[in-house]
């Protein structure tokens, strides 16, 4: 197991790029151009990065970032 610890600072900012990588991933997913089987790798990587935000955000900004109907599979 991995762990890291961060101050309010570094939180801040790992949420930041958090949220930034995840709606860079809902804008390319609703792309027609993109080939499914890329945007399935991108829904596992946006899975792993909600979890991570999960941890860190409160309530409202996690109920912002949930999936949505450009994800077939569940989060955890």
């Amino acid at each position: 197991m991995y762990g890291f610890i961060l101050n309010e600072a570094e939180i801040k900012e790992f949420e930041y790029l958090l949220k930034r990588e995840m709606e860079e991933l809902i804008l390319d997913l609703k792309s027609r151009e993109i080939d499914h089987i890329v945007k399935r790798a991108m829904r596992e990587r946006y899975q792993i990065l909600y979890k991570l935000f999960k941890r860190y955000a409160d309530q409202a900004d996690c109920m912002r970032y949930l999936p949505s109907k450009y994800f077939t599979t569940k989060v955890n």
